[in-house]
């Protein structure tokens, strides 16, 4: 059982949502020294990351993000801290790629056509 599990729904779709996505794992490595790897699917896409005394993924789909990570023993203290700021960095990305996405399809109401 991982220790940190975190569920987000979303309507932005599978290539909205590769997008936050990618701009989370870009985070990851910056901000935490993750190593982060992904993997495109036709339904679903996977970002694998670890660092020491980290690992897990997080599963992306036209409809949700689902987080899985464990801690190590030293880093298992400060679980609270962590799953905090993970739950921040995502939701503030779904944010705004939603504000986003909503701009678009307004700028656009028929897909783009005339």
């Amino acid at each position: 059982m991982p220790d940190i599990h975190i569920v987000r729904d979303h309507a932005l779709g599978l290539t909205e949502a590769r997008k936050v996505a990618f701009k989370w794992a870009e985070q990851a490595e910056e901000k935490f020294d993750m190593q982060c790897t992904y993997e495109e699917g036709k339904t679903s896409d996977l970002v694998s990351f670890t660092r020491s005394g980290v690992n897990g993924t997080l599963k992306v789909t036209s409809s949700g993000f689902e987080l899985d990570a464990r801690l190590g023993f030293l880093l298992g203290a400060f679980k609270d801290k962590i799953e905090g700021e993970i739950v921040k960095n995502l939701d503030t990305l779904l944010a705004k790629r939603s504000k986003v996405a909503k701009a678009a399809k307004a700028a656009h109401p028929r897909g783009g056509k005339a």
